[in-house]
């Protein structure tokens, strides 16, 4: 999942991948995580989007196609329901200030 983190990845993928049952792994991998698969990604794009937001000089449509969103609103749907603020005001607060 790491390795193809923009992939819009089911629960029976990744149990797929491990050779699990859907179930089977969903549970091994809450019991392991603490989180659901999904639910891990989700947080672990969004984490990686902040940090592109915040280091590069990227729009925020870059970055929701390079973590695999559709479009800019679904990307910044997810966003805001992980960190509380929108992608552009994140980016916007985070950046470092550039010396005049």
């Amino acid at each position: 999942m790491h390795q193809r983190a923009s992939h819009r990845w089911t629960v029976g993928e990744l149990a797929m991948a491990v050779g699990m049952s859907r179930s089977t792994f969903a549970l091994r991998f809450k019991t392991l995580v603490g989180l659901p698969p999904l639910d891990y990604l989700l947080r672990w794009r969004v984490r990686a989007a902040e940090r592109a937001l915040r280091d590069g000089n990227r729009t925020v449509a870059s970055v929701a196609a390079e973590w695999g969103y559709a479009s800019e609103s679904a990307f910044s749907n997810a966003f805001k329901r992980i960190t509380g603020q929108p992608p552009a005001r994140y980016r916007t607060e985070r950046r470092p200030a550039l010396a005049p």
